[in-house]
């Protein structure tokens, strides 16, 4: 396959095109900065990626057939939501995937042949938060925070590809396991013997191991029953207290020391809500597609990348 991405180089983006590219597939890389792209791709290890630069939210002649020829489009752009938010950055996270989106379906109009397949990110923030309620991908938002707005705008700009007859696949991302992440910015306090849990401890942690994730949307680039909303995460969600014990036991630490609602809030302001309220959400779709997971206790996703 021929399958262009956005986002390629971040915390997920560059871990598919390792994978696409180690299977033979050809990966047009669509960056801001080709140098950066280069860096992150360099030529003689990848020498089936091509990176092309684009201005992600500005219509121009970028959009003019790059993705002809493609295959698949996956669509992984985005400014960090693990940030503090200013009005200037939720305006950014906002933008960059709406806006973004936008002009991603500009140039899908633009492209002959069109891409078969469009893979479009999204995030489990859709639902809202709830320390009771449970989410499949059936459910609708509880509530109308900024989050659940992003996301619902965000697939929203993506609906107009099924117009031109390509195959639409949303993929709600939980809380992505690796190397890096949210897992990188934990291990240092827990090293220190100052690791615990975040907020109450009872909040909902959705999440997925980063190689589940690459799997889910290479098989939604590759099997065409797979179409609409699918959650991507494990099938075992945990609390932050039991996922912080856990952590602490896998590093051979003690998950003693609570991290209060003050501080996480002085750090993200109110991006603090996406860790201390939490939402329990379960893959039913994507078990039902016949998603075969890796990792599917916490316990082993963190053996595995620690």
């Amino acid at each position: 396959m021929k399958i262009a991405i956005t986002g390629a180089t971040g915390f997920v983006g560059s871990r598919l095109v390792e994978r696409l590219h180690s299977e033979g597939h050809s990966i047009v890389v669509l960056t801001r900065s080709v140098d950066h792209g280069r860096r992150v791709f360099p030529a003689a290890a990848f020498p089936q990626v091509d990176i092309v630069g684009y201005a992600p939210q500005t219509s121009g002649d970028w959009q003019a057939g790059v993705f002809s020829g493609c295959d698949g489009v996956v669509n992984l752009a985005g400014a960090p939501i693990s940030e503090r938010w200013s009005d200037e950055h939720k305006r950014a996270i906002l933008d960059s995937r709406k806006v973004g989106t936008d002009k991603l379906v500009e140039a899908l109009a633009q492209a002959d042949p069109k891409p078969q397949v469009w893979v479009n990110a999204s995030a489990i923030g859709y639902y809202g938060t709830s320390e009771t309620s449970t989410f499949d991908e059936t459910s609708t938002p509880i509530e109308d925070d900024f989050l659940s707005q992003v996301c619902q705008a965000w697939e929203g700009a993506a609906q107009p590809v099924k117009d031109y007859g390509t195959r639409l696949v949303i993929l709600r991302f939980g809380i992505v396991l690796g190397m890096g992440g949210a897992v990188a910015k934990m291990l240092t306090p827990f090293r220190m013997f100052a690791g615990g849990p975040i907020g109450s401890g009872r909040q909902w942690f959705s999440w997925i191991h980063r190689d589940d994730l690459v799997n889910l949307i290479v098989k939604a680039l590759q099997d065409p029953q797979m179409e609409g909303v699918y959650n991507g995460t494990a099938p075992n969600p945990v609390r932050m207290g039991e996922f912080c014990k856990i952590l602490g036991s896998v590093l051979n630490r003690p998950s003693w020391l609570p991290v209060p609602d003050f501080v996480l809030e002085a750090i993200l302001g109110d991006g603090a809500q996406v860790v201390l309220e939490g939402q329990q959400v379960l893959p039913k779709r994507t078990e039902g597609s016949g998603f075969t997971y890796q990792y599917t206790l916490v316990k082993d996703a963190l053996d595995e990348i620690v």
